[in-house]
């Protein structure tokens, strides 16, 4: 028989860290303080209104919440493992070089994207300040 108790609140902290989600983060993404957060933590058991809450806030099921455990986390890393003659490959089948670059050029086509927006404000305001200026 398994003796094993779903701790809701250690499960998010579990999932959180994980992700690697900090308190203040997820405390903003719900409207809370990051001490309600350590006391959500706390809880064995989550509301359902808060579970639903905090499960879109990590991008996580409710059921995976409910349902953490160490075994699964254990599972679910090393069925993402490459197995070669009941050898493991410790390589995950990406290039985490390659996914870092991929962050840079996502990052540096917002910043671009950021810095346009800037540019086209500061034209319109400059036509908006010369108008004023001709009346």
């Amino acid at each position: 028989m398994d003796t094993h108790t779903i701790h809701h609140g250690r499960n998010v902290k579990r999932i959180r860290e994980m992700l690697g989600i900090k308190q203040d983060t997820l405390a903003t993404a719900l409207g809370l303080s990051q001490q309600a957060i350590s006391q959500l933590e706390h809880k064995e058991v989550l509301e359902a209104p808060i579970l639903e809450k905090v499960s879109k806030a990590l991008g996580v099921s409710e059921e995976a919440i409910k349902n953490f455990s160490d075994d699964a986390a254990v599972n679910i890393i090393s069925s993402t493992l490459h197995h070669t003659n009941g050898i493991v490959n410790y390589f995950p089948s990406f290039n985490l070089a390659d996914k870092w670059l991929e962050a840079i050029e996502e990052n540096k086509k917002l910043y671009e994207r950021l810095l346009q927006a800037e540019r086209e404000k500061n034209e319109l305001l400059q036509k908006l300040l010369k108008s004023k200026e001709e009346s």
